[in-house]
């Protein structure tokens, strides 16, 4: 192996992932692993909330659940509830899971368009099983029966990242990653090739390493400070630029959801967990002064605060390239999407797999390193357009925010798959992406936009067959979450086992 020596430069969620993966993989060989971080260097914190795929990575590396959830103070989650998004007063839920049953070989969404001004039809989200129960706050796994109704859905975390990041870093030291206390103060370049060959910390210390991995957040250290990769910004798609998060008391039943309210310049976060509830107001500067935007958070949470705000300037966009030469970025120091729809623990997720997949076993390759680009930027754009959608699918009009979010112009990625949704109610499929056909429609039709016809096909099957078979679905979707624990006591249940 070419690469003997792997150097993380930071700690937090994104730098402890990528350890805890690395040592997971390669833990039995020579290869030695370091990672860099400083206690004087607050973390982000970013990434309370996750999304299903969390789960491959926590069972590739062989964790209790149980355990993993205690020690991290996690709760369950079935989806994201949005608040005043499509219309003011509206609320619709983005659940982890499908929505009815095929009819005919013709999606459920075609049958659900046709007969929606039927009367007893019901709003779509009454044929989603995650969503009834999401709403009650209920909660039970997954049934792996592929005929059970407990088969139709999927779930994720809400968890302190903090303590995310300690659990994985006891995980990896357990399997030899070394830890080095210290400040990054200058970064040796070799002249021949460009690549890196070594950082020095401030109490004069030098390492080298033949790769290098950037977890050093938003100012990306190795990628751009030193090799001056170049940002992509996409401020006027997404023009929130600021933050500020606030932890507060839970002021009733712990939900097994994420709830994001649209607000006159932005939106608020609210993250149930088990010891307390994480708030957030992210926000456009141009749009709401800082102070206005704290009073806001302040006014959204309800509970008294349980420390002083933290407050983040970000610019949305990513780096030009995640890998140049033998220095990978991941998590905030490869671009910033932001949190509302849970995925910047994703996107770390899937960088670690690509690193993973692409690990230099022999010569530097510069395919590797090309083939990494390609797919993360098709991550990220794909991310990205589905965030779009929520700001630009709205008929608020009531804030020079929302008009200009309603009207702005959109990448051409995202009108094509818009425009061939209203023609004919179409979802556009990818292969591998996160946001499938389920989370598109949960958006389009949770925030109103309604296709001007339905498939065809839809009509070999009568009025009334469809209608029996809808009250059916809504009435089986409803007894099986009744049938469901309350998220609190399998909460308390699982707390009192440990």
């Amino acid at each position: 192996m070419l690469v003997k020596r792997v150097l993380v430069v930071g700690g937090g969620t994104a730098g402890w992932m990528t350890a805890a993966a690395l040592s997971n993989k390669f833990g039995n060989s020579p290869l030695e692993i370091r990672l860099i971080e400083s206690a004087e260097i607050g973390t982000v914190g970013v990434g309370e909330a996750t999304v299903p795929h969390i789960h491959h990575y926590n069972s590739t590396l062989g964790f209790d659940e149980a355990d993993f959830m205690v020690r991290t103070k996690a709760t369950f989650k079935l989806g994201v509830e949005f608040v005043n998004w499509g219309r003011i007063g509206n609320s619709y839920i983005h659940p982890f899971g499908a929505y009815g049953e095929d009819f005919g070989g013709v999606p459920f969404h075609q049958h659900w368009v046709r007969m929606r001004d039927q009367p007893g039809v019901g709003d779509f989200e009454a044929f989603s099983l995650p969503i009834h129960a999401a709403r009650m706050g209920r909660f039970q796994h997954p049934d792996r029966d592929p005929s059970s109704l407990l088969n139709t859905y999927n779930y994720a975390y809400q968890f302190d990242a903090s303590l995310y990041a300690r659990f994985l870093r006891e995980y990896s030291e357990a399997r030899g990653v070394v830890r080095q206390e210290g400040k990054v103060v200058d970064v040796a370049l070799n002249g021949e090739t460009g690549f890196v060959e070594s950082v020095a910390l401030d109490s004069g210390e030098r390492i080298e390493a033949d790769l290098f991995v950037d977890c050093s957040g938003f100012r990306g250290l190795l990628i751009e400070q030193t090799l001056k990769t170049g940002y992509e910004e996409w401020t006027h798609w997404l023009p929130c630029d600021r933050a500020i998060a606030i932890p507060c008391p839970n002021d009733g039943p712990v939900m097994p959801l994420t709830r994001s309210t649209a607000q006159q310049s932005g939106w608020v976060w609210k993250i149930p967990l088990q010891h307390r509830c994480g708030n957030g107001h992210v926000y456009s500067s141009s749009s709401i002064s800082d102070d206005e935007a704290l009073e806001v958070l302040l006014g959204a949470i309800g509970a008294p605060p349980l420390a002083d705000p933290n407050k983040l300037r970000f610019v949305t966009g990513k780096r030009k390239k995640q890998w140049v030469g033998n220095v990978v970025a991941i998590g905030l120091s490869s671009g910033f999407l932001e949190p509302l729809e849970s995925t910047s623990i994703h996107l770390i997720q899937l960088a670690i797999g690509r690193l993973l997949d692409f690990f230099p076993t022999g010569e530097w390759d510069p395919l590797d390193a090309e083939e990494f680009n390609r797919v993360m930027v098709l991550e990220y754009e794909r991310v990205r357009d589905f965030l779009i959608l929520h700001y630009n699918a709205t008929e608020r009009d009531d804030s020079d925010f929302w008009n200009y979010c309603r009207t702005m112009d959109l990448p051409e990625s995202l009108k094509y798959k818009i425009d061939l949704f209203r023609e004919r109610g179409v979802v556009v499929n990818y292969r591998d992406g996160m946001f499938l056909e389920p989370s598109w429609l949960a958006v389009y039709l949770g925030q109103n936009v309604m296709p001007r016809a339905h498939d065809p096909l839809s009509e070999r099957l009568s009025d009334a067959d469809l209608i029996a078979a809808m009250a059916d679905l809504r009435a089986r979707y409803a007894a099986a979450a009744v049938a469901m624990p309350t998220h609190e006591a399998l909460l308390a249940g699982m707390a009192a086992a440990a």
